[in-house]
């Protein structure tokens, strides 16, 4: 399985990093022609501007500004201290205005940071959860059980009526062999058995067995391995099959 592929975790891919920031980029022109436009110079294309109260408060900015050009240019002719006064309390009035336009465009511009910083953490969520998945589906499936290993040798021999063979494996003292032999829907006598310098020992042992399998563990240095005989009626074919640590694999009759 590629479990370590699966389980990478990735960032938002380029594509959505430049899709969020094309959003941005519209999201700052509706804002500047809903928002700015009619707030500041009383321009309401949208009639957005109108409903929210924006464009009311632009138009009486250029008013001001208007007003304030007219008196300037009076006070600057007749010198009038009333005129010199309304036009403080113009200024005054409209440095409010630019400082409640400065706090909207900055309220504005930090609700489209976190716009943009909850979209990058919403793509990030998505990516996170879409791992977690894939990794969870693997945990989940089984995992392939080990194959044992071919069998290193193989034979079959079919025995008469009342005849018998036998087959041995030269192994060393301590060596592990697995074995497994089948009559083939028949059964035989049998017996497990070993020589060797001068010694001699006897494993197992069964009659009428249809097969066996399992490991031989060599008690000392010799040949080791199994005797059959057919006691039924009809002819029983024998297969024997061996792997492991052994020498030479051997029919002996």
């Amino acid at each position: 399985m590629n479990t370590e592929n699966s389980m990478k975790t990735e960032g938002p891919s380029g594509r959505k990093l430049l899709g969020s920031t094309a959003i941005a980029f519209v999201v700052a022109m509706v804002l500047l022609v809903t928002v700015v436009m009619p707030s500041e110079y009383g321009i309401d294309p949208t009639r957005v501007g109108r409903l929210l109260g924006l464009t009311e408060m632009g138009e009486i900015k250029e008013q001001l500004h208007d007003e304030a050009a007219a008196d300037q240019a009076a006070a600057a002719s007749a010198g009038d201290d009333e005129v010199l006064s309304r036009l403080d309390a113009i200024d005054d009035r409209l440095s409010a205005l630019d400082r409640t336009i400065q706090r909207l465009h900055e309220l504005l511009e930090q609700a489209e940071a976190r716009r943009a910083t909850k979209a990058v953490l919403d793509d990030l969520r998505k990516t996170v959860a879409a791992r977690q998945q894939v990794a969870e589906k693997s945990a989940s499936q089984p995992k392939p059980e080990p194959q044992a290993p071919a069998w290193r040798d193989e034979a079959s021999v079919t025995l008469a009526p009342g005849i018998g063979t036998e087959y041995k494996l030269v192994m060393q003292k301590g060596a592990r062999a697995e074995f497994s032999w089948s009559a083939n829907g028949s059964v035989l006598n049998y017996d497990t058995h070993g020589e060797g310098r001068g010694k001699s020992i006897m494993y197992e042992r069964g009659r009428g067995k249809p097969g066996g399998e399992g490991e031989l563990i060599a008690a000392f240095s010799g040949t080791h391995g199994w005797f059959w005989r057919n006691r039924t009626k009809k002819p029983v074919t024998l297969t024997i099959r061996t792997r492991g640590d052994y020498q030479e694999f051997k029919r002996l009759k």
